[in-house]
């Protein structure tokens, strides 16, 4: 497995590794404390020889000496394991905070250009009447427009150019672009006559 701060980058399962380390070194210190409580509760400074200087019979002192070494050398790798630990975390948390950013970025970018390719409207659906021929078409209360017919935001200048073609077109399909909840959307609409006013409704 890379060191954190290797030229691999840190996985997460990588850090599973080392926390499942950690746990095993704890485990082995433990353990070598229970045998120090086992030897007549010697610590790890308690003396190991009698008032006059004999080595203590009373334990093992082998044993005793091993577990304190054992414990000494198992607490520094748990340090340095956990330096380990805390910097592949980092590793981590760097990444996930730089992939949000960049994905931000990037919806923010799609947004842009998806408004730059977006035509101007210059007109707005207010009302569409029921069974009408703009109701059949599919127009939508709220539709913006951005081509009718031949009208355009180049050549619209007041609402009689749309009445201009609606009267040049009854009976034939006229082609209507809009934008609804922000995307382009095409409608075939044909003028004609019937129950309400107008030609469109």
């Amino acid at each position: 497995m890379a060191q954190p701060g290797g030229s691999r980058a840190v996985t997460v399962s990588d850090v599973q590794q080392l926390v499942k380390r950690k746990d095993e070194i704890e485990a082995q210190i433990k353990a070598c404390y229970e045998l120090l409580e086992g030897q007549k509760g010697v610590g790890m400074n308690e003396p190991l020889v009698d008032a006059e200087g004999f080595p203590r019979d009373d334990i093992d002192l082998y044993q005793v000496r091993t577990a304190r070494h054992n414990i000494i050398c198992l607490q520094n790798d748990h340090k340095a394991l956990m330096k380990q630990v805390e910097e592949a975390l980092h590793q981590l948390h760097a990444r996930e905070k730089e992939k949000h950013a960049r994905d931000e970025a990037e919806a923010l970018a799609e947004a842009m250009s998806q408004n730059q390719s977006l035509p101007q409207a210059f007109a707005k659906v207010n009302a569409v009447t029921p069974g009408s021929p703009a109701s059949i078409s599919g127009l939508q209360v709220d539709d913006e427009i951005v081509e009718f017919g031949s009208v355009n935001v180049n050549n619209f200048q007041n609402l009689q150019n749309i009445a201009t073609v609606v009267q040049h077109s009854e009976g034939r399909p006229l082609s209507v672009t809009v934008i609804r909840s922000g995307k382009k959307v095409h409608v075939g609409l044909t003028p004609k006559r019937w129950a309400g006013k107008g030609l469109l409704g």
